[in-house]
């Protein structure tokens, strides 16, 4: 029975002579002989008494002594090479999994390139290298490198710097386009060679590079290095493509980002507000803030071009929607009027020309797009007072304030812009005063939803009281005002774009124009504006 079992039996008598071995113990020791005494075989573990497991002639052993009656003993021998190889892959696996979940928890966050490639090689060590370094693909022929390296208590110590795309090692230039190098010896010797393992010899260290996916091609190269103690083997370089996909990834996202980042930025500042031209005996405030102040753009413009013979041409209007969409098609409007101005200056005709070119752009891409607009034309007189020729296209009517402290409220009509193709187009003078002032605002002024209950519009009654008895308020304090009275009543709730423009006649001998401009931080409508003068 027992030549069967698992486990090989060695039974040894009082005075520790062999007296009976299974053929499964003497195939796993063959030191050991019956007859004669077990300590004679020189198997240390088998004299100790103490169970355990030992390696012996390239496998795992594990042993247990059971005492037998009359002073004799029994040795249990069972070969536990695979159950142990088995167990250490387990936790060998265990612990990569884990690692690719730390990677993946702490790769998730950084939406920027330096950000993403210094936690790349800080990750890297010391779980894969004792020193690591991480070479970004080149951007206007240099590359930019990090580095990281295994500090005395197992923290990693981060540096970076540039190199010419051209001095870049061989193995990181093969690495780029794809390549994998597997000459260690001079691969070693190029990171060596480039300063990036400092402190150590070629002879002393194991190396392996492997490229970071990207998009068309990698997104980077990774160098690995560690002393040659130990050696990269098959597991620790599947380990390594895993970390380096997940990295790659990373990397490829913050580029990504990186560059619509840009772009947006770059659209960003082509479609925000213009301030409007110097014109002598005017003096301009404006007021701005978009509803997703994140993206500082949105669907209310204003702006001016200045005419030939001394004038302006000035308007404020707001299309519909907001957010990118609204500023885009803001932005084709604020291109037909520079362009529209240079052939006509007359309000009425000027703003129907505008619905023409509007409706043939909407129409060509589909878009059904509208916008409501005020566009004036303001010309000085020699007394200080101002003449304003405005037409009205669907626009909130403007206010003037008197120098006798009245606000009045223009009669200003029209159709929506872009359409239908004819629109009725309404138009009217009106002759300002020195010191008098016309007030042009956006429908996020009166349609700001706030007060008490949080839901009742700010109405065109309460911007009216706001304004009354600023007749003395220089324009760009009374833009301020506007704005900042709306923004009291919304309490930092959602609104939609705001935008104001007065124009105020300074008479005679006054001040030069200054502009104010209120835009709100990236950070949001609760903190402090941007003023501009």
């Amino acid at each position: 029975m027992i030549e069967h079992f698992r486990e090989g039996l060695i039974v040894c008598d009082a005075d520790g002579v062999v007296r009976h071995l299974s053929p499964v113990a003497e195939r796993l020791l063959p030191e050991v002989v019956p007859g004669r005494a077990l300590a004679a075989a020189g198997v240390a573990a088998l004299t100790t008494g103490d169970a355990g497991e030992f390696g012996h002639r390239g496998r795992r052993l594990r042993v247990r002594q059971v005492p037998l009656s009359g002073a004799r003993s029994c040795h249990y021998v069972e070969d536990v090479t695979d159950s142990v190889s088995r167990a250490d892959a387990l936790l060998a696996e265990r612990a990569r999994s884990a690692f690719l979940a730390v990677v993946g928890e702490k790769l998730g966050n950084p939406l920027h390139p330096d950000r993403a490639a210094a936690a790349v090689v800080r990750l890297t060590v010391p779980t894969l290298a004792e020193v690591a370094v991480l070479v970004l693909a080149p951007r206007a022929g240099r590359a930019r490198w990090w580095r990281a390296t295994r500090g005395e208590d197992e923290s990693a110590a981060v540096d970076s710097g540039m190199l010419s795309a051209t001095a870049l090692p061989t193995a990181i230039a093969e690495g780029l386009c794809g390549a994998e190098p597997h000459a260690v010896d001079w691969l070693v010797e190029q990171a060596v060679e480039a300063g990036w393992l400092p402190g150590l010899e070629a002879r002393e260290v194991a190396a392996r590079v492997v490229p970071l996916p990207g998009r068309d091609a990698p997104a980077g190269v990774l160098l690995v290095a560690r002393h040659a103690t130990r050696w990269y083997d098959e597991d620790d370089l599947e380990l390594l493509r895993a970390f380096a996909a997940r990295a790659g990834a990373a990397l490829t996202t913050a580029v990504l980002y990186r560059d619509q980042a840009e772009v947006a930025d770059t659209l960003q500042a082509s479609l925000l507000p213009v301030e409007p031209v110097t014109v002598a005996g005017v003096q301009w405030g404006t007021a701005y803030r978009p509803a997703q102040a994140s993206l500082r753009i949105g669907g209310d413009f204003y702006g001016s071009h200045r005419l030939p013979d001394g004038g302006s041409v000035f308007f404020l209007g707001d299309v519909s929607g907001k957010g990118v969409e609204a500023a885009v098609f803001t932005g084709q409007l604020r291109q037909c009027l520079q362009a529209l101005h240079r052939v006509e200056s007359h309000p009425g005709r000027l703003l129907k020309l505008l619905n023409d070119a509007l409706l043939e752009t909407t129409q060509a891409h589909g878009q059904g797009r509208f916008a409501t607009m005020v566009l004036g034309v303001v010309r000085p007189h020699r007394d200080g007072g101002l003449t304003l020729t405005m037409a009205g296209g669907g626009h909130l009517p403007p206010l003037v304030l008197r120098a006798c402290g009245e606000v009045e409220t223009v009669p200003l009509s029209g159709m929506l812009i872009g359409v239908v193709p004819d629109p009725r187009i309404g138009e009217v003078t009106v002759r300002l005063a020195p010191g008098e002032t016309c007030l042009l605002y956006s429908d996020g002024v009166t349609e700001a939803r706030g007060g008490r209950r949080g839901d009742e519009q700010f109405g065109q009654d309460r911007l009216v009281t706001a304004v009354t008895g600023c007749h003395r308020v220089p324009a760009p304090a009374l833009a301020e005002r506007v704005e900042q009275v709306t923004c009291d009543w919304l309490a930092q709730g959602d609104h939609d774009d705001i935008a104001v423009l007065a124009l105020r006649a300074t008479g005679p001998g006054g001040r030069p124009p200054r502009h104010l401009h209120a835009v709100p931080e990236v950070g949001g409508p609760g903190e402090e504006r941007e003023t501009r003068s």
